[in-house]
């Protein structure tokens, strides 16, 4: 028997071999069919690295043992996160760069449709801090639209271009370092679609549009979707390419047992785990004795699980090297290896000059920018790092669903076209805001808001954005944004609002009284943006209202001011606005800062004229990408002493002295540092599933005062707080308490921004 099996394996590579040159599919190039990396007299070797999410970054372990075994591939077919390693690696990356780009990647990142914060405009920036929640909603006609996918994908697909663009020039994927097919779905009919050539990116990101979660990907006239679902593990795929023996790496889901098949959700997983299990079993069924089938023991780790790298990356590897004596016997010479290896580098090489920049599909509004944008380009050789810059500027604008671009070639020369496709559910679209807040002693409040934003009303990025909101305060604002030019940073912004919000009057920690608070304003701002980090505004507005006393005694000697009083004044204001923060919530690194001068005049009410300064500042760092320490400096003065508690200086409240109750404290000056320390002990899934949670502290230190004279070291309040935070897509939450070192003590359920 042993004789008869070493005749097979010497027999074998010739048969093949003649085999292969009688019925070579036409479908398979020549450079497919004779690759130079095959060496003369061995077998062939196809590699099928099948879907999974996460579970396949297990690929990649699998792949350093092929490398260290001295195991070439000739073809690589794969599907979902099997297309993304395998394309990678077909791209002439090697297992190590491929392992070290998954350790540094930031996965929350790449599966975000937005750049990182510290890249937005200003504009989007400031959004951000009253309108938490960042899943926006479309108006169409009049009717909501939701996305297509809770993510769009823009930051992968960015870092997926970075990665591939040494072999961008190459449109036939028979013609890359190892020749590769990756798998998708038409999401029209259900067929799966082999690509075997165009644009490299794109058909890896295409194989990992998880429906529903990714929104598809428009490629070759049609609309596609992840491979998973036609064929997750592509044996018949690698196997039309021409190899002798196959290696198939299979990290799919095992099917549940009926012990946890206990919710909605767990069924609905089941039922597509089965349909994919039974095309699934149907290839596998396909292999021969010769061919090698390794399956990572992944246990339930699930498909958004890309945090536990090292754990993925070890079970591939294991799972590999208990298959060595069959790998084994597939392996080359270490100088045929060599020679394998260098002949997947040659083929990677710097990018092109660029000749000319095109823009391809998307609003005509676009074409002008970015032509514009991309102009000084042309002549040079194409800089990743300055393209990427300048696609995350003007993505961060807003109003693009993608922004993508890609290296053509038209008469031997080369060129940039710029993909710019606007937003499936805008331009106009709706965002949220909510707040809640419970002190644990009857003090509960909260706070519901809603924009709705109407983009691209003038052709140099107009917007005219309406607010609503309601709760302890209401609110309904609207202005209009008018940039001058675009990229110019000048702009105009009429604006007004009607609001109404409560006013609380304490002595000591007990509220004496609430007033409500009636407003009307309007008026009108201009200034200069200047990129994406800082804003100088100047403005005036009129504001008229009235107050009337809610809650308490009218006759109550120590009242403010009367039960009933009307107000108005004419501001005027200079402010310099400042911010890299990379996060609103729980900042990792940046600074932001702002330092506002204002002046009120032809006072109604019985107050003077009066002028006012503010300034704000929070930096942070993290270090051991867990750690944060976070310093925050606060304060104001009132220049010309005015009495009246609407225009005084809050403080109390959590991280504004955490042991005392909300806006306990009023003042015509004021003054508050924080020391705040957080520490990042679990998280989950990537996108929107994803919610880091926190453990923190902070030390508080800060006061109100009548005087300027009054402001020593003596006389603040020293508070500290403990906190458990989680960072959800609603907006942060909070669970704390705080300590006055007065003897004061407060407790906070708390979801909304704090610092």
């Amino acid at each position: 028997m042993r004789v008869a099996w070493v005749l097979l394996w010497l027999v074998y590579p010739v048969m093949a071999a003649a085999a292969w040159q009688t019925v070579a599919p036409r479908s398979v190039s020549a450079a497919a069919a004779q690759p130079a990396a095959a060496a003369p007299h061995r077998l062939r070797i196809g590699l099928v690295l099948s879907g999974g999410g996460a579970r396949g970054i297990a690929h990649v372990g699998v792949l350093k043992v092929l490398e260290k075994l001295r195991v070439p591939i000739d073809a690589i077919a794969g599907t979902s996160m099997g297309a993304v390693i395998g394309g990678l690696y077909a791209s002439g990356l090697t297992p190590d760069q491929i392992e070290r780009m998954l350790r540094s990647m930031n996965w929350q990142g790449a599966f975000s449709d937005r750049p990182p914060r510290e890249d937005l405009t200003l504009r989007r920036k400031q959004e951000d801090e009253n309108f938490l929640v960042k899943f926006p909603i479309g108006i169409k006609d009049g009717r909501p639209v939701l996305p297509k996918g809770l993510i769009q994908g823009q930051s992968l697909t960015e870092m997926l271009r970075r990665l591939t663009l040494p072999v961008a020039r190459i449109t036939n994927f028979d013609d890359l370092p190892t020749p590769f097919r990756a798998v998708a779905t038409d999401l029209e009919t259900g067929q799966e679609v082999v690509m075997g050539s165009g644009d490299l990116t794109s058909a890896m990101r295409a194989s990992l549009s998880a429906p529903g979660v990714f929104a598809p990907v428009e490629r070759g006239g049609r609309l596609l979707v992840d491979g998973g679902v036609s064929d997750n593990v592509p044996v018949d795929v690698a196997r039309a390419m021409g190899v002798d023996v196959l290696i198939v790496v299979d990290v799919g889901f095992p099917l549940l047992p009926r012990s946890k098949l206990t919710s909605v959700t767990a069924i609905s997983n089941q039922m597509l785990a089965i349909l994919i299990h039974r095309k699934s079993a149907k290839e596998l069924a396909q292999l021969g004795p010769h061919d090698i089938l390794i399956r990572p023991d992944l246990g339930d780790t699930s498909s958004f699980d890309f945090g536990n790298v090292n754990r993925l990356l070890g079970a591939g590897e294991a799972a590999a090297w208990q298959m060595r004596s069959r790998l084994a016997a597939l392996s080359v010479s270490p100088a045929q290896y060599a020679a394998y290896q260098a002949r997947r580098e040659a083929l990677r090489r710097p990018p092109p000059r660029i000749d000319f920049v095109k823009v391809q599909t998307g609003p005509s509004v676009y074409s002008q920018p970015i032509e514009k944008l991309f102009k000084d380009m042309v002549g040079k050789r194409l800089n990743p790092d300055a393209i990427g810059r300048r696609i995350t500027t003007l993505y961060g604008e807003g109003g693009l669903d993608t922004l993508d671009y890609r290296v053509v070639r038209q008469h031997h020369r080369y060129g940039l076209l710029v993909d710019a496709r606007g937003e499936s559910i805008g331009p106009n679209y709706m965002r949220f805001g909510l707040s809640l807040r419970d002190d644990f002693a009857g003090d509960s409040t909260y706070d519901a808001a809603a924009r709705y934003v109407m983009s691209e009303i003038t052709r140099s990025g107009g917007e005219w954005v309406t607010d609503g909101e309601i709760g302890q305060t209401s609110l309904l604002s609207t202005e209009v944004f008018l940039p001058l030019s675009q990229f110019s940073g000048w702009f105009v912004m009429p604006h007004t609002a009607v609001a109404a919000r409560n006013l609380p009057f304490f002595i000591g920690q007990s509220e004496r009284a609430q007033y409500r608070v009636h407003t009307f304003d309007y008026g009108l701002d201009a200034g200069k943006q200047f990129g994406n980090w800082g804003e100088i505004r100047v403005g005036v507005y009129r504001e008229e209202g009235h107050s009337r006393l809610s809650i308490g005694d009218p006759s109550d000697p120590k009242l403010p001011f009367p039960p009933f009083q009307n107000f108005g004044s004419r501001t005027y204001f200079v402010r310099f606005s400042y911010d890299t923060l990379d996060d609103i919530n729980f900042p990792h690194s940046g600074e932001r800062a702002m330092l506002q001068w204002s002046a009120a005049r032809n006072v109604v009410g019985g107050e003077p004229s009066y002028n006012q300064v503010t300034f704000d500042f929070l930096a942070a760092h993290t270090w051991r990408e867990r750690d944060t320490l976070a310093l925050s400096l606060s304060g104001g003065s009132t220049l010309n002493r005015a009495t009246d508690l609407r225009m005084e200086f809050p403080l109390g409240g959590f991280l504004d002295l955490s042991g005392l109750k909300q806006y306990s404290l009023y003042g015509p000056h004021f003054g508050i540092g924080r020391l705040i320390f957080y520490r990042k002990v679990g998280r989950g899934g990537p996108g929107y599933f994803d919610v880091p949670i926190y453990l923190g502290m902070s030390l508080e230190a800060g006061n109100v005062w009548q005087n300027m004279s009054d402001a020593k070291l003596s006389r603040l309040h020293k508070d500290a707080s403990v906190f458990l935070g989680l960072d959800t897509f609603l907006g942060p939450i909070y669970l704390g308490s705080g300590f006055d070192d007065r003897g004061d003590q407060a407790f906070y359920l708390f979801l909304g921004r704090t610092f």
